[in-house]
């Protein structure tokens, strides 16, 4: 199994979901964050006064998958969320060792 960790602009999520229906993936979850990559953030003009932005807002979304899909599941955030600018986000995958339902106990891939 596999935990995909995306960092995606917020205006993609619903690219970014609707893409992933598409191929299966049946649940994921979705966290409001902030941060910043290699462009540091950047500098805005308020009432006459400039500022510096450090860090950009961003959506997380994480999902459980199995080994299989990765390959589908790259491909469809990727092609969902890209718009081809700076800040386009970031996908990282980790190994998952275990899953768990808890209402049903179900473990593995059958948690998923």
């Amino acid at each position: 199994m596999k935990l995909v960790s995306a960092i995606i602009k917020p205006f993609k999520l619903d690219d970014v979901r609707e893409a992933l229906s598409e191929i299966g993936v049946q649940g994921m979850t979705v966290t409001e964050t902030k941060g910043f990559g290699r462009q540091k953030g950047h500098t805005e003009l308020y009432r006459g006064a400039e500022y510096v932005v450090d860090f950009l807002p961003k959506m997380k979304l994480e999902v459980a998958i199995e080994d299989a899909k990765l390959d589908e599941v790259l491909e469809a955030i990727t092609s969902a969320s890209k718009t081809g600018k700076i800040g386009d986000g970031k996908i990282f995958v980790f190994s998952l060792e275990q899953a768990v339902r808890i209402r049903t106990g179900e473990t593995g891939d059958a948690a998923l």
